[in-house]
């Protein structure tokens, strides 16, 4: 791709929490079409020669409030691959701790500047291993990449949501749980919010969240303008009870900062056969982004990608489908489960009204060219009023090789191996 350069004077409005920067940082930057991160070292090589990078980073991103050219990027649990036997996962580096990375853009190009490896309360280095039963556990048999058992973690996180927080903490949302957690600015553990009350802090989120599809959680978290609220968003429908087949219900999920208070809200998918949502971000305290995607790559001859796009929502005027009495199957209608509503038809008949919703980008278009390389769109942020940041989850420059193990994750676009990098696209309108 050639990169074409657009000079950008950036007056930032607004506390840094969903892209957007301060009053009184006015900033010159030539954005690029994209930028890339360079040379990620080594993170371990599979039995088979296939390297690891790290790499990694992408699944979240957000921006420096008080430097435009400094963005963080979050990595999700670490290299991993779907083992043969029934839900066995392969851990490409075990040990592997989830991580933040601070990351300066220059010349068009990303440069890992810091480290900031997630620990959990005491300072012990958490990891991606499943968390056990009644904690978030997915089910899933943790192996190593000689075929060894690892167990599980009850700090382990999948981490998929971040938040830079105004006073330089973090809270990143993960798929396990889902767990809302928040860090310090060194990346030690300060509270764990889950449904289960099992986290440190005691707060909790609703029970219906834990029947989130496995690895399929709160893919995606901001935080609202004003600092007061975190908003997360569940990547695909729960499996309340059970898979519900053709459903496109997904959850919003509001929780204030102060009370601890939570509400839910009804987002429809574009159509079900989609991977979901991979990101939310705050443009006001009531309307937002969406970032929806399918889990193809861009430019593939045989197989292309036909859906990833963003639309902006509204929480207003949708309905609060919260359950008072907090159950595990959420609050039911007809006695049944917004997810077994499946659709707008569904909802409607019961009396739900879901968010509002309308396209603002789509990545296959025309705004990214000659080609939106990626399988996986996963961060999102809105810089300024006008501008989107989006960053790809290159999976650590691994794929599943279908045999316990892995082989090198090749674009069909490019014919090299993933690599982090995000996209800067100018919007025709500003959406503040």
């Amino acid at each position: 791709m050639q990169k074409k350069y657009l000079a950008l004077t950036l007056v930032a409005a607004g506390a840094a929490l969903a892209g957007c920067h301060k009053d009184d940082v006015t900033a010159a930057v030539e954005y690029p079409a994209y930028a890339e991160a360079t040379s990620p070292r080594v993170l371990a090589t599979a039995p088979n020669g296939t390297v690891l990078y790290n790499g990694g980073f992408g699944s979240s991103i957000a921006p420096d409030p008080n430097d435009p050219t400094v963005f963080y990027l979050l990595t999700d649990r670490g290299p991993n691959a779907a083992g043969v036997a029934a839900n066995s996962i392969v851990f490409g580096k075990a040990d592997f701790t989830p991580q933040i990375g601070k990351f300066r853009m220059k010349d068009g190009q990303l440069t890992l500047e810091q480290t900031i490896l997630l620990q959990n309360a005491a300072g012990q280095p958490l990891t991606g291993l499943p968390n056990p039963a009644g904690q978030g556990s997915t089910g899933e048999t943790a192996l190593g990449l000689n075929g060894q058992l690892l167990g599980t973690s009850a700090d382990g996180i999948d981490s998929e949501g971040l938040v830079l927080a105004p006073d330089g903490t973090f809270w990143v949302s993960d798929e396990y749980g889902p767990h809302i957690a928040h860090f310090d600015a060194t990346g030690k553990q300060l509270e764990r919010i889950n449904p289960f009350g099992s986290g440190q802090g005691g707060r909790t989120l609703p029970l219906v969240l834990a029947r989130r599809r496995p690895n399929r959680g709160m893919e995606g978290l901001c935080l609202t303008p004003d600092g007061k609220t975190l908003v997360g968003l569940m990547q695909s429908p729960l499996y309340n009870p059970a898979a519900v087949v053709s459903s496109t219900v997904l959850r919003v999920v509001t929780f204030d900062l102060a009370s601890g208070a939570t509400k839910q809200y009804a987002y429809l998918l574009d159509n079900p056969s989609l991977t979901g949502c991979s990101e939310v971000a705050a443009i006001s305290s009531t309307t937002f982004l969406a970032l929806e995607r399918d889990g193809l790559y861009g430019g593939n001859s045989t197989s292309p990608a036909t859906f990833k796009k963003v639309y902006k929502f509204d929480l207003a005027g949708a309905t609060d489908i919260s359950d008072a009495s907090n159950t595990a199957a959420g609050k039911l209608y007809g006695g049944l489960t917004v997810e077994q509503l499946k659709d707008q038809a569904g909802l409607t008949a019961a009396g739900v009204v879901p968010v509002t919703k309308t396209l603002v980008l789509d990545l296959l278009g025309s705004a990214i060219a000659p080609v939106y390389p990626h399988d996986k769109a996963e961060g999102l942020a809105l810089i300024g009023g006008d501008r989107l940041a989006i960053s790809n989850d290159d999976d650590f420059g691994v794929v599943d090789n279908g045999a316990n193990g892995f082989a090198p994750k090749v674009l069909p676009a490019t014919g090299k191996v993933d690599v982090n990098r995000i996209y800067f696209v100018k919007l025709p309108t500003p959406l503040r």
